[in-house]
């Protein structure tokens, strides 16, 4: 997909990969604030919405752009390593979608939402009146004990993007590489001499990706049960 050049920059992030990281960004926020003002409906709507964007994100890591894939940021250690030696320079330059150390964050991130969701899913709370859909398939205690470990994988959500966050700082303030508006415009500053191509995407493996997501999340809300 085609969109119009900006002169000196090249194109580093495809529109469902920003609009992934936008959306999750309020919707995690809204789970955690109905959470505790016990608006479970919505809480639970907004659980829901969360896995889809999930499952769409794991589809496109497969069926996205270059660097949406798995594939193209996920880096052996050897060269996380190598990476890291790096950080105490302030010479650097911008990525091709992200950078060794960010690929592995956001695996990271992934996983532990997905933990979080899953065993939402299954949550079952103190009085037995509010559950998730998935509920009716295991024991009582087997639900409470999803309900703790949703609630507690919640303070590693909130570790990891204090850590997402002072990574943006770190980079802006030392480095001197803005990592925000890339993910905001979907372009980044191309270095002088730098042959890098701009990503493209198929909107078409994006509709299947956001059919698939919708098809799952509403699946899993009716608990299975059609």
């Amino acid at each position: 997909m085609t969109e119009s050049p900006i002169a000196g920059s090249t194109r580093v992030w495809d529109l469902p990969v920003r609009l992934f990281h936008w959306l999750l960004v309020p919707l995690i926020a809204f789970s955690w604030w109905s959470g505790e003002e016990h608006y479970m409906d919505w809480h639970r709507l907004s659980g829901y919405a969360i896995l889809a964007l999930l499952v769409f994100r794991i589809w496109w890591g497969f069926a996205g752009s270059r660097t949406a894939r798995f594939g193209q940021f996920v880096r052996s250690p050897g060269t996380v390593l190598a990476y890291a030696k790096t950080l105490g320079s302030r010479s650097a330059h911008a990525a091709d979608g992200h950078n060794p150390l960010g690929g592995w964050s956001v695996i990271a991130m992934l996983a532990v939402l997905v933990t979080m969701v899953v065993a939402g899913l299954f949550a079952v709370d103190v009085d037995g009146f509010e559950s998730g859909p998935l509920a009716d398939y295991v024991t009582f205690d087997q639900g409470r004990a999803a309900a703790e470990f949703h609630e507690t994988v919640f303070n590693a959500i909130v570790a990891l993007v204090a850590l997402h966050v002072a990574a943006i700082v770190f980079y802006l303030g030392f480095k001197r590489l803005n990592l925000v508006r890339p993910m905001i415009t979907g372009r980044r500053a191309r270095a002088a001499g730098e042959a890098a191509a701009d990503v493209r995407w198929s909107p078409l493996l994006a509709l299947v990706g956001l059919v698939l997501a919708g098809a799952i999340a509403w699946a899993v809300s009716t608990g299975f049960r059609f």
